[in-house]
């Protein structure tokens, strides 16, 4: 947050081009950084049935919230350096946060910091008015886990095994995919017929009902079912658009906000997906280049939108075949609906096509004997 909030004052007093796309790269650095992490975090943190919740309907709530300002603050502030004043200013309200907002207690456990990660259950036990066993680790365990190596992990353990690397692929796939359809859908809202501002908006406002969905499904059904099934939605109806006769403008429009719909909806549970197929040690790193995935799929977005100088029709035609394609590759994904989160890469799911398959053991184990941790909070 500190990189993000304080390059962006900075950005205020670029002299040219060259020096505020410099220091815009910064702020992205630090703007997706400190995004990825303060999903982790809470996803570390909270339990089960809340951890769902705060993957969609807060964190990707507010995102709409922010995505849904932004052209009414455009609308009404012209000048550039006044917009992005504006814009900055609420970064300085998460300063306080440092002071409220505790570290993850099972990255602590994986660090061998079993006092830190201790005192914070035994807080979060006494917020949420739980109760906790008198010992939270056991003296013998603990110098068992003492004794043993520290597992190191690098970038290179995404792709330690054959079904790890298969599932690294596709999740690489799927997120850059997926984001070339969110972000060419965003930026092709001023090619739309009317008024760039509040298509910008209607744009922006129907991620709402997006994510309110995505939670509702979260709940309930198997994770890869849902995003392929919202992909298959979004995908036809960008797919249906060549349909349209040009005339039929509003017809057109609504069809491109379904497919922002269903794109929107996918997108918002990849992060809840990604983080509960990884273990602990590797659930950052694995979000993060997943998400870096996302970004190159956001970088070449614009260049699908500018397909439309050679034919109105070729942008959607092309995003919607993407998507439904990627949509069919999540068919083979490991199921994770149910499933306690990994501890370690050998628990790790194995790949299994269109089949949900039984549980592993170690996963079983694991519900059979549930965490103090899960307990406390």
């Amino acid at each position: 947050m500190a990189v993000q909030t304080g390059f962006s004052f900075v950005q205020l007093f670029s002299i040219n081009w060259e020096m505020f796309t410099v220091l815009f790269i910064i702020v992205g650095m630090g703007q997706i950084s400190n995004y990825v992490v303060a999903f982790i975090l809470g996803t570390e943190i909270l339990g089960k049935s809340v951890r769902i919740i705060f993957s969609t309907l807060g964190v990707c709530t507010f995102f709409a919230i922010g995505y849904m300002v932004l052209p009414l603050f455009a609308y009404f502030i012209r000048d550039w350096r006044l917009l992005l004043l504006a814009l900055t200013m609420p970064g300085v309200l998460c300063v306080p946060l440092w002071w409220f907002i505790p570290e993850s207690p099972r990255w602590l456990i994986s660090q061998r910091r079993f006092r830190e990660a201790e005192d914070i259950i035994w807080k979060a036990a006494k917020m949420n008015k739980k109760s906790v066993p008198a010992v939270i680790f056991d003296p013998g365990e603990l110098q068992e886990l003492n004794a043993m190596k520290q597992q190191k992990v690098f970038i290179l353990d995404l792709f330690r095994t054959w079904n790890i690397t298969t599932i690294t692929i596709m999740s690489l796939l799927l997120w850059m995919l997926t984001s070339v359809g969110y972000f060419g859908l965003s930026l092709d809202v001023p090619n739309l017929h009317g008024d760039a501002y509040l298509n910008c908006f209607l744009s922006a406002l129907v991620e709402i009902p997006a994510y309110i969905i995505a939670w509702l499904l979260l709940r309930t059904f198997p994770r890869r079912y849902i995003i392929a099934g919202v992909l298959f939605l979004g995908g036809g109806m960008l797919l249906l658009i060549q349909l349209v006769p040009a005339e039929y403008y509003l017809l057109s429009i609504g069809l491109v906000m379904f497919g922002k719909f269903g794109v929107t909806s996918a997108f918002s549970m990849l992060y809840v997906f990604t983080a509960e197929l990884y273990p602990t040690p590797v659930r950052n790193m694995a979000v993060g280049i997943t998400s870096m995935a996302s970004r190159v799929g956001s970088i070449i977005a614009p260049y699908f939108v500018y397909l439309g100088a050679y034919d109105r029709l070729l942008p959607y035609i092309v995003m919607g075949s993407l998507t439904v394609l990627i949509g069919i590759v999540t068919l083979f994904f490991p199921e994770s609906f149910g499933v306690t989160l990994p501890e370690t890469l050998e628990q790790m799911q194995r790949v299994k096509g269109f089949r949900c398959g039984k549980k592993s053991r170690a996963s079983m184990d694991r519900e059979e004997n549930p965490k103090v941790l899960i307990t406390a909070f």
